[in-house]
């Protein structure tokens, strides 16, 4: 395909300079020749009338001799390299510049008439039969007391008016030869600046398409075609990385369904084959339940991560009051901060704070939030949730003073199934979605979530909601 684009374009490139030679050859070589003749016969015009002034009026008049008059048609046809006449309204020629003056013969141009010219000054041809090649011929009249007494006739081979157009046409040819060289630098120009780009982002996508995301190309250049080809650079990269991450998200899965569906087979067959006795079975039975409520857990975390990806998931917003939510989730880990000798600390701006949410949704959020907040953080610390009202929003910030997350691993955090290296050994029960989760709860209402960490000093995540009309209201 790009072959055939790029000789389209040369096609195109050589079809043009054959018309153009075609239009310099025709069009062209019929204006000069034209603009050629016209000039010449103004210019031998232009004299005629002068002799038929001067000399041959003379003549007429008898002031002059035929001998005088011939010397001067003699110069005048050297000067102008045409011959000069002087001619009878009968068709006699009187003096003729290119022959010898002889008073005896008699030369008589049959049919002549002054009217072929017909509204013109000059004619083309052989006037009247004279002679044997084309001429271009003008005529004058010359009067004398108001009377037509003869005509000067000057002729100028039309084969001289030809060789003169081939020449002003060879300095046309050579112009457009010229022409067409220097436009070969845009043809170059375009071949290393379009189209070998070209070739390489087509050969790219062929790669892509063939499902090779990791092939890699480059363009060095600024413009439009790099940036091209820098963005499907981009977009594979992107798609490769989904395709890992799917991978990875498949692994993930089935380690996580693996891991317990073993336990649970094992502690199964142990007591079938009497390896756990009956006193045991309690315990044991115990440690399935859990590992089936983990199950469970795993399959709802998916089930709502799903949900949450569906394009145009539909939101049950309603006006609610986030600090009656964030008490109650507070309420929820009472029993939990009591065991890790924990507490939190709300700091909640003003009594009632109206947000226009999906408050179940709302709610799971400030709960995963919390939830990882105690996990990760020290005895005797303190978990700090705040609101804040600024302008149409209300943000909320959930601040730990646990084991933080490493700088570079704070862009996987939201990822699935993502835990990182120091969270792995306090994470005993988590399925790594629950960060995900949070994230395309918030993304979903159009709003913002960021986290703020450092190793070793602790966690805080904040993210927006939008105020609710009835709070700016009251």
């Amino acid at each position: 395909m790009r072959k055939t684009l790029y000789l389209k374009l040369i096609f195109a490139y050589v079809l043009f300079a054959f018309f153009s030679f075609l239009v310099v050859a025709i069009f062209v070589s019929n204006m000069t020749y034209n603009h050629i003749k016209k000039d010449k016969a103004d210019a031998l015009y232009k004299e005629a009338n002068l002799v038929a002034n001067t000399y041959a009026t003379d003549l007429y008049n008898n002031e002059a001799s035929l001998d005088s008059v011939q010397t001067q048609l003699s110069a005048l046809e050297t000067y102008l390299d045409a011959t000069v006449w002087i001619i009878n309204p009968s068709g006699r020629i009187l003096l003729d510049s290119s022959a010898p003056l002889d008073v005896d013969s008699i030369i008589m141009i049959d049919g002549f008439t002054p009217t072929v010219t017909a509204d013109s000054y000059y004619t083309e041809g052989q006037f009247f039969g004279y002679f044997k090649e084309d001429m271009l011929s003008v005529l004058a009249p010359i009067t004398s007391e108001f009377k037509v007494k003869g005509y000067v006739v000057i002729h100028y081979p039309l084969q001289k008016l030809n060789t003169a157009t081939d020449g002003f046409l060879n300095i046309s040819y050579i112009q457009l030869i010229m022409l067409f060289l220097l436009s070969l630098i845009i043809l170059i120009f375009f071949t290393e600046m379009v189209y070998v780009p070209l070739r390489k982002i087509t050969e790219a996508t062929e790669q892509y398409a063939s499902g090779n995301m990791h092939y890699e190309f480059g363009v060095e250049s600024e413009d439009e075609m790099g940036y091209l080809a820098a963005t499907l650079s981009y977009m594979a990269g992107q798609i490769a990385r989904a395709e890992d991450d799917q991978k990875k998200f498949v692994a993930n899965v089935s380690h996580d369904f693996r891991s317990p569906l073993t336990s649970i087979k094992g502690y199964l067959e142990a007591m079938l084959d009497g390896t756990i006795p009956p006193e045991l079975y309690e315990k044991y039975l115990s440690i399935v339940l859990n590992e089936t409520e983990r199950l469970t857990k795993l399959t709802n975390s998916l089930l709502t991560l799903n949900n949450l990806n569906t394009k145009g998931m539909m939101l049950d917003r309603s006006d609610f009051d986030i600090n009656q939510v964030i008490r109650n989730v507070a309420a929820t880990f009472e029993g939990t901060c009591r065991k890790k000798n924990m507490n939190i600390d709300l700091v909640l701006t003003g009594d009632t704070m109206l947000v226009n949410a999906d408050r179940g949704k709302i709610e799971q959020v400030i709960y995963n939030i919390t939830d990882n907040a105690i996990k990760f953080s020290h005895s005797d610390s303190v978990i700090k949730i705040e609101t804040t009202d600024r302008n149409n929003k209300i943000f909320v910030s959930i601040k730990d003073s646990g084991i933080g997350i490493p700088k570079d691993e704070l862009k996987y955090i939201f990822d699935r199934f993502y835990k990182s290296d120091l969270s792995r050994g306090k994470d005993k029960k988590g399925t790594g979605l629950g960060l995900s989760i949070t994230k395309e709860i918030i993304h979903a209402h159009n709003e913002y979530l960021n986290v703020i960490s450092t190793e070793g000093v602790g966690t805080e995540f904040i993210f927006s909601l939008l105020k609710s009309e009835l709070e700016d209201e009251d």
